[in-house]
């Protein structure tokens, strides 16, 4: 996938995210075989696996404050997003912190994407 096409479609799912539609997001950009890992943890396999974890994450946050795209860049079947996140969550209490999100892309979807954040 070029960059111009990444760029786009990273914009329009940017601001899906920031527009509380996350979800739709996700069922719109995500390839079905999908790897998502969160730092070095084991990656979750699958569309179907990720949907249930996202599900569940966006489930657990009793208190959203904020989210903002700090930067992003684009290469060729690559990308990355800087994120700021505010939010308090069920079992991880208060988050405040700032997280880059790696994607690859496939077929015009992300592939792979690793999230890299301080605990």
């Amino acid at each position: 996938m070029k960059r111009i096409e990444i760029e786009k479609t990273l914009n329009e799912l940017n601001a899906m995210v920031l527009n509380g539609k996350a979800m739709e997001a996700f069922e719109k950009y995500y390839h079905d075989e999908v790897s998502m890992r969160e730092n070095d943890l084991p990656p979750t396999i699958s569309k179907t696996a990720n949907r249930n974890r996202e599900t569940q994450f966006f489930q657990d946050i009793t208190e959203f404050r904020s989210a903002e795209v700090k930067g992003m860049a684009v290469g060729d079947g690559l990308s990355y997003v800087s994120w700021r996140y505010d939010y308090t969550h069920r079992s991880l209490g208060v988050r405040n912190y700032d997280q880059v999100s790696i994607q690859h892309w496939k077929e015009g979807k992300i592939i792979h994407e690793q999230f890299i954040y301080s605990n």
